[in-house]
């Protein structure tokens, strides 16, 4: 069993990212001892999305095509529209989704990042939650939906949005500290 604060965890975010769920998770992460880095498109700093207006902007600790799965412990995945719509169209960022998924790395996405799962089919036959908006999508694409707070499935955390953010983390630190997770691809 993984102690946290001896975890490693690799956040995948572009411009538009929503600032509290990436600065919120990642920091919460830190207080309690892990070490998290940001992973960008191109390894530039990128801005986020506060709510309604351009927020904050946060370094890149790393180009996400320099991320490998065997370095860390856990993927976080931050929602808001723009970011997750960005990314699941970028083969990198998806080949890092599915390189987390298939080496049983814990994967967490909140918001909208539930996109990501599906563009990486990795949410076919598996307890999912996500933003209400992307339900269908969600469902579509074979993802059992749930409207809780949170859902793990074998070390896939969902949450729905920034009101979840406490339970999010939570999840995210006891799946870790779980180990790796041996499961098949989605069925």
């Amino acid at each position: 069993m993984p102690d946290i604060r001896q975890a490693r965890i690799l956040i995948l975010a572009t411009h538009g990212f929503e600032q509290s769920e990436l600065v919120e998770p990642r920091d919460q992460l830190r207080n309690i001892g892990a070490e998290v880095d940001v992973a960008t498109p191109d390894g530039l700093p990128i801005r986020g999305w506060n709510a309604t207006d351009w927020g904050e902007t946060v370094e890149a600790d790393l180009k996400i095509g320099e991320a490998s799965p065997e370095d860390y412990d856990a993927l976080v995945l931050p929602g808001g529209v723009m970011n997750p719509d960005k990314l699941r169209t970028d083969d990198t960022a998806i080949d890092t989704v599915r390189n987390f998924i298939d080496t049983g790395k814990v994967v967490a996405a909140i918001c909208h990042a539930p996109w990501l799962l599906v563009q990486a089919d990795a949410i076919r036959g598996r307890d999912v939650t996500s933003y209400q908006s992307i339900r269908r999508d969600v469902e579509n694409a074979g993802g059992l939906w749930m409207d809780r707070d949170v859902v793990a499935d074998n070390g896939i955390v969902t949450s729905r949005g920034p009101q979840d953010i406490p339970a999010f983390v939570a999840k995210i630190v006891e799946e870790i500290q779980e180990g790796l997770h041996h499961r098949a691809r989605a069925i």
